[in-house]
């Protein structure tokens, strides 16, 4: 119970703050309304279905992610002007990070989901549907950008991101499938560990 709690508590002081005085008010509502969504529901079903965590600190970490870029907007980033002047790019890199963790995260959820329900017994299949699961997230988030340029014209030129990349959208898309891949790659032998701690856990302990 700690660690959710810690880390939401985290999550929740870095909203407040990046939004008392963003660079662009419409930009950090669009960035942060996925965290003012899921929040409620990941505290909602907490005592249902309690994530590992593992699974805990990589919403986090995708939280915070999309904090920094509605404060800052994603073109603006300090972390990503550092990035882009260590690898000597002509863009700010930070919005290659968000759509990582866009790919990362939604593949772990759907692994861990899949795994506790039963709902997908074998492991290459498991794992061909979790970075399909990451791809489905990406093209939505997408569309939504598509929909928000249709809607917004040059004002959502921020929540965009594209700094002038023609082949912006199908990066995001690229990244996120990395994501995905790096993710469930590097981190599924520790969800395995955790997943199998909590399922031998006597009955009543948290």
């Amino acid at each position: 119970m700690k660690l959710p709690a810690t880390l939401g508590l985290v999550v929740l002081v870095a909203l407040v703050a990046s939004g008392i005085r963003p660079h662009d008010r419409g930009t950090w509502v669009m960035e942060v309304a996925p965290i003012v969504i899921a929040a409620p529901v990941l505290v909602a079903t907490h005592r249902r279905f309690p994530l590992t965590g593992l699974l805990c600190i990589v919403i986090a970490l995708h939280a915070l992610v999309l904090i920094f870029g509605g404060a800052y907007t994603y073109a603006r980033v300090p972390l990503g002007d550092w990035i882009a002047s260590w690898l000597a790019l002509d863009r700010n890199p930070y919005d290659r990070i968000g759509h990582f963790m866009q790919g990362l995260t939604p593949a772990l959820v759907a692994r861990e989901i899949f795994i506790r329900t039963g709902a997908v017994a074998g492991r290459r299949m498991r794992t061909f549907l979790c970075i399909c699961v990451a791809l489905a997230v990406s093209a939505s988030y997408e569309l939504i950008e598509w929909w928000a340029a249709l809607a917004l014209g040059q004002a959502a030129e921020a929540f965009l991101g594209t700094q002038g990349d023609v082949w912006d959208t199908q990066a995001d898309m690229f990244a996120a499938l990395i994501g995905s891949i790096v993710g469930l790659a590097l981190l599924s032998g520790v969800q395995d560990a955790q997943i199998r701690a909590r399922q031998v856990r006597p009955a009543g302990s948290r």
